[in-house]
Formats: structure tokens, C-alpha cells, sequence
């Protein structure tokens, strides 16, 4: 029996790790094994009793990469143990990493509200402990909970953003590409970028599990390359100008929170060519997913209050490139959802991405 338990495990210990997860802390006690894995860590965070904020219950949301869980006044982030090309969080060293640069990047957008990072530990009887004086196995970045009735995807559902809280979030954006110094890129390695990603995006998208209208991709993909041959000088005008930044990079209405003076958390940090943008890209990706939920004036003040602040003033036509592209971004990064770990729900993000891609005509 102890032989086809140990067997068990490692089959399966074999197919996490494979996947790219990493298969925690094995240890022996008593005759048994215990894996101390992702399973068995969010079990143990989804307790109130484990919380410094006295809090009588733990909101557990998990995201494409994240378990987050949300206290009475904290929300507190793991990483899930994953490897794909474009990130690594298999080793709990990559986790630690991962939430340092997160706490640093989102510092100048949300000052008050990125705290500190905080260990997962192990004591000397195996128990698993938040910032205890054990080994360090996993690490959690530590916020300030924000209200969820003030993120701007809630409150464009439920239609109390005015045009002042809006106007306030377009000058904050215009202060931080202001100050933001450019990145050294060459026109022709900028277009190239633009180039590969727009490719990389029509060949994900163009999969046959997807079932997504291939005449609508294939004519937004020769409509983007063309634009990108035929307007180059737009391009090469916006790497002279110095717009060419790190960037936030996930600019989601659900990532802006309307407080009194508004912050702005997930910055992207896993990945710092994500963030190398235009700083009208890193808008327009905004632009687009406040239009999807049926609020294309907010992004139209934001642009607006952009321009105003900035000076900068692109035509319009290059603006619609931008989002046309973040469209095919946004489409691709939904059926990647498709391959997270679990049963995916194909007809929710497939339809996601059918909706981005409409967005587009």
C-alpha cells in the first residue's frame, strides 16, 4: 500500500511539473509524505484565523495567475507555480522575485496601497505559517484592500462614474508618460516589435480548437501589417518623439479604482517587453476595454484629458491601429485562458474572443 501511494504521487508529482508547476515541499513524518503544494497553501490562506486584520471571513478569487484573498482592510496575493514562455513563476526564488518587482512598479500609481511582500513559511512540525519564523517556501505581496464598488469596470456597470472622477484618471496617466523617461529602440526594431506580435497574434487566434471567424482575423491581421508598411512614418515619428516607454501594460478598467485622488495597481510585472509601449498603446488598450463594457465616452474623456495634458496629440488613425492590435492581444490572451489548469469554460472565453475581434469592424 505505502509503495502504490508513493507510486501515486510521483505520477503525479511528474505531470504537475511537466505543466510547468512546481510540486512544493515533500517532506517524511511519521511514515508519510506530505506535499505542502499549491492545493494545500490556498486551503490554508482561505482561513480568517491566519490574518493580522482580524477579519471574520476570506473572499478567495482566483485569476489567470494569481489566487488572490481579500480580508476585512487586506488583499493578499500568491503567485501560482507556473512556467510559460513568457513568465516564470515555477520556484518559490521566481515567486519572491516576481512580487518584489510587482511592489516596486506599482508604487508610483498606488503609493498607499502596495504595503510590503510577506513569506509563507514552514515551522519545525510541518504547519504551514504566514510570516512565521520558519523556511520560506512561498511569498504573498501584501495591499491595501481596495473598495469594489469603486473599480471602474463596477462602477460603469452600475453607472456612477461622472466625468470629474474620469478626468482625474486621464491626468494621472498624462503625469506618469510625462515622466516616464524612453526607452532606446530604433524606429525600424519598434516596427519589427509591432510586426512580429501582430503575426504571433493572428497564428494563435488562427488555431482550429478556437473556432473563431477566420475570414474577420485574417482581414484585421492584412489590415494591421498593411498599416504598419504603409504608414511607417507614424511610427518612426512616435520612437523620435520619445513615446516609446515602459509602460503599466494591463491597463484594465478593473485595474482603477475611483477613490478621491484614483490609483492604478496590476502593472504588469512578469514580463518587461509587455511593458515596452507607446504610451497611446497602453491607452487605447483602456480605450478598448471600457468601450466593450458600454462606456466608450470614458475613454473618450481619457484620451481627451490626455491630450490636453500632454499636448500630444497622434491622429486618429493611428489611435485606431492601437486598438485594433490590443483587440487581437486581448482576444489571444482569453483563449489562453483556454490552458490554464482546471476545467476552462471554452464557450465563455472563446466568446470573449470573438467579441474583442468584433470590436474591431
Amino acid at each position: 500500500m505505502w509503495d502504490g501511494k508513493i507510486s501515486y504521487h510521483w505520477r503525479n508529482l511528474a505531470n504537475l511539473a511537466g505543466a510547468g508547476y512546481d510540486t512544493g515541499v515533500w517532506r517524511e513524518s511519521g511514515g508519510e509524505m506530505f506535499l505542502h503544494g499549491i492545493e494545500e497553501k490556498v486551503a490554508f490562506l482561505s482561513r480568517p484565523d491566519i490574518y493580522p486584520d482580524a477579519t471574520e471571513r476570506v473572499e478567495t478569487k482566483e485569476t489567470h495567475l494569481s489566487w488572490v484573498f481579500l480580508t476585512r482592510t487586506q488583499a493578499w496575493k500568491l503567485k501560482k507555480p507556473v512556467r510559460y514562455d513568457y513568465l516564470d513563476f515555477s520556484t518559490p526564488e521566481a515567486r519572491r522575485r516576481n512580487c518584489e518587482e510587482e511592489v516596486r512598479l506599482n508604487r508610483w500609481f498606488a503609493p498607499d496601497v502596495y504595503l510590503d511582500i510577506v513569506s509563507l513559511t514552514l515551522n519545525a512540525q510541518d504547519e504551514l505559517q504566514l510570516a512565521g519564523n520558519g523556511e520560506p517556501i512561498d511569498w504573498l505581496v501584501r495591499m491595501r484592500r481596495l473598495p469594489a464598488g469603486r473599480m471602474l469596470d463596477r462602477a460603469i456597470a452600475d453607472r456612477t462614474v461622472n466625468a470629474a472622477e474620469v478626468r482625474k484618471v486621464g491626468a494621472l496617466l498624462a503625469r506618469f508618460y510625462n515622466q516616464a523617461p524612453p526607452i532606446a529602440i530604433t524606429p525600424s526594431e519598434y516596427r519589427q516589435r509591432l510586426s512580429t506580435d501582430a503575426l504571433a497574434n493572428r497564428q494563435e487566434l488562427a488555431k482550429r480548437e478556437y473556432a473563431l471567424p477566420v475570414e474577420l482575423l485574417e482581414s484585421i491581421s492584412v489590415a494591421q501589417l498593411a498599416f504598419l508598411r504603409q504608414e511607417s512614418g507614424l511610427f518612426d515619428d512616435r520612437v523620435r518623439a520619445g513615446k516609446i516607454i515602459e509602460a503599466h501594460g494591463d491597463l484594465r478598467p478593473e485595474h482603477v479604482c475611483l477613490e478621491s485622488e484614483p490609483v492604478i495597481i496590476d502593472r504588469l510585472e512578469f514580463n518587461r517587453d509587455f511593458r515596452i509601449l507607446d504610451a497611446l498603446s497602453d491607452l487605447a488598450f483602456l480605450a478598448l476595454e471600457c468601450e466593450r463594457l458600454g462606456a466608450p465616452w470614458v475613454s473618450e474623456l481619457i484620451l481627451e484629458t490626455y491630450r490636453e495634458e500632454t499636448g500630444d496629440r497622434p491622429p486618429e488613425k493611428l489611435l485606431a491601429f492601437y486598438r485594433s492590435y490590443n483587440a487581437c492581444l486581448r482576444a489571444k490572451i482569453a483563449v489562453w485562458r483556454l490552458k490554464d489548469h482546471g476545467a476552462p469554460d471554452w464557450a465563455k472565453w472563446t466568446g470573449r474572443a470573438r467579441q474583442y475581434l468584433h470590436l474591431v469592424t
